[in-house]
């Protein structure tokens, strides 16, 4: 019952005037080609721009970006029926920072906040078997009020400075890429149309039973009650279970349960949930992915069916060179094999939700989520920030809320929570995300110490981000072991609460070795991960330490600074996703943890797992 037509491809582009930043607005860029009012040249969609071309410029632009293309739509898209007209929305899969978007010189619709899908219907607006424009409006400018925070520096000093100069400043460590990051889609529905699906596991049993709640929204024209149905379809097209009704429940006899892996012999099992609504003669058909699982917290563990979950993994950014940010997926099944050399059962979305492109590998390859908002080095607490906050993990929420891999909500990473608003402010945005989802847990990245920090009171686990002999007693491993140990027992003693290092790590240059060990090279790096191991092993036997992510998966682009040498290179891998000596030492880790036996290169693990 739906169609759907891709965007993508080369579009017309053009950065605005520093000199008159609201020219295209004034003069209505949006109402004819660009190329009929200036110069333009070819951009990628969906990329970053900011590495497409050779302007240093264009790189480091702030402000507003303009993009056009035109198509054609479908002439049978214009249909009319007894039961209603066919229609038509518009679907951006991500657009960073503020969008706003035309159509045939119409405005259709607006977003703010990057990372996160918004659409718009566009039935009445579409040329029906005629060419369209489509025109896109971007701004990369981040200021003390958007998620995440940044401050655009303009010296009155042109003495010191020349004129017009101006820079982004931002408190996190990665570059502010910008640009349609991720796929652009038109897509049909009926008159009458399934909006919206969601579907909770209550109970799971495996190969015994599973009862799954489900409620189907349905959108009509006129108000007439729909009748729907749902039937679960396992993995070789029989049905498992059927319900009537737009909400209700399905239970599973003999239920295959979603399992990371590690954990189960069959791994990130799905079902295939076939939803119908019928309204007066008008039916549409909905298909969504269902992986039958629960995840559920005890003041020690963190529990997947019932069962003990230790998080091996990373943080990771979406980001690769010339892209930038922008969907690659090469680079997404690349990056999800190398995952799976590793040994790792996990990842953060450090420091915003990634393309749905890469949840779904995520969900079908049995790889656990921790899904994290884009309040990256949060510093304000006033209300205004609290309802944008609120609305970015609204967004999240509802786009991922079926999601069987996402087994935890993070609502930050590495906030000033030991600022005094921090306590009220989480506690509030916590409330209402549990409002949203009380299926999952909830938790942030924390880089305060225990005595120190006032979000952890309100988090269901914690998370904790810790660099010594990096960003403290630089290059001396031998504070490791002691430093670590001691704070996340003191943090136990706190929160009583589970407790995962999310970071951990230190930069290192491929090729460049030093004995005795020295900063930045690849034997200090390896040093360094094989001190933490030590010391998580005996945070283990605690009984309370349930997960420990390296920083990074792979090295990755920031913006200029005199300790980053072409970026961040805490990464175990390249950029270009080539292994440095770190990835064997995690690789030797998390195959020790998970008692496999490593299939090939095996000769650098040492018997005992340390480096």
């Amino acid at each position: 019952t739906r169609e759907v037509k891709l965007l993508d491809g080369v579009w017309n582009f053009r950065a605005s005037s520093d000199f008159d930043p609201q020219e295209g607005f004034v003069k209505k860029w949006f109402q004819q080609p660009l190329s009929l009012t200036g110069p333009v040249i070819p951009m990628p969609v969906p990329s970053s721009f900011n590495d497409i071309t050779q302007s240093k410029a264009l790189r480091d632009f702030v402000g507003w970006v303009w993009y056009d293309v035109e198509f054609f739509s479908p002439a049978r898209w214009d249909q009319h029926s007894d039961v209603g007209r066919l229609r038509v929305f518009l679907h951006f899969g991500g657009v960073h920072y503020e969008a706003r978007v035309y159509l045939n010189g119409e405005p259709v619709v607006s977003h703010v906040g990057g990372h996160l899908p918004f659409s718009a219907e566009i039935t009445e607006v579409l040329r029906y078997g005629r060419k369209n424009l489509l025109t896109v409006a971007v701004n990369n400018t981040l200021t003390a009020a958007t998620i995440p925070q940044g401050t655009l520096f303009r010296p009155n000093d042109t003495i010191r400075y020349p004129e017009g100069y101006y820079r982004l400043d931002v408190p996190f460590d990665f570059f502010n890429y910008a640009g349609i990051h991720r796929s652009v889609t038109m897509y049909t529905t009926p008159a009458d149309f399934i909006d919206d699906v969601h579907f909770v596991t209550k109970k799971a049993v495996d190969k015994i039973a599973a009862v799954i709640e489900f409620s189907i929204d349905v959108k009509t024209k006129n108000g007439t009650p729909p009748n729907c149905r749902v039937a679960l379809l396992d993995d070789r097209g029989d049905v498992a279970a059927s319900s009537a009704g737009c909400a209700g429940q399905l239970c599973l006899r003999d239920a295959k349960l979603w399992w990371p892996v590690g954990m189960h012999s069959e791994p990130g099992y799905l079902y295939t949930a076939r939803v119908e609504a019928t309204v007066a003669g008008n039916i549409d058909v909905y298909y969504q992915k269902v992986g039958v699982r629960t995840v559920r917290v005890t003041n020690d563990s963190l529990l997947i069916n019932d069962r003990p979950f230790y998080l091996m993994g990373f943080g990771k950014h979406e980001d690769s060179n010339i892209r930038g940010k922008g969907l690659d997926m090469a680079l997404v099944v690349k990056d999800f094999n190398l995952i799976n050399w590793l040994g790792a059962n996990s990842f953060r979305t450090s420091h915003y939700p990634y393309a749905e492109e890469i949840m779904d590998q995520a969900d079908a390859q049995g790889i656990a989520v921790i899904d994290e908002a884009p309040a990256v080095s949060l510093s304000s607490f006033d209300d205004v920030m609290l309802e944008q906050h609120k609305e970015r993990m609204r967004e999240i929420v509802q786009r991922d809320k079926n999601r069987p891999s996402v087994i935890l909500w993070s609502l930050a990473n590495e906030a000033s929570t030991n600022k005094h608003p921090a306590g009220h402010y989480f506690a509030r945005l916590a409330q209402y995300v549990r409002k949203l989802d009380a299926t999952r847990p909830i938790t942030a990245a924390i880089n305060k110490k225990y005595d120190q920090d006032l979000a952890g009171d309100h988090l269901d686990v914690i998370m904790h981000n810790n660099y010594p002999a990096w960003y403290s007693d630089v290059g001396s491993t031998e504070v490791i072991v002691p430093q670590i140990v001691d704070e996340y027992k003191h943090m136990w003693q706190r929160y009583r609460k589970p407790i995962m290092i999310s970071e951990y790590g230190a930069d290192s240059i491929p090729g460049i070795h030093a004995d005795p060990v020295f900063v930045f090279t690849e034997d200090f790096q390896t040093e360094a991960l094989g001190c933490f191991h030590r010391a998580f092993d005996q945070l283990r036997e605690s009984g309370f330490f349930f997960g420990e992510h390296v920083w990074n998966f792979a090295d990755f682009m920031t913006t200029q600074k005199g300790n980053r040498v072409y970026g961040n290179r805490k990464g175990i891998l390249t950029r270009e996703r080539q292994p440095k000596a770190a990835a064997k030492v995690i690789r030797c880790r998390y195959y020790k943890l998970a008692n496999r036996m490593l299939p090939d290169h095996d000769a650098y693990c040492i018997p005992d797992g340390r480096p």
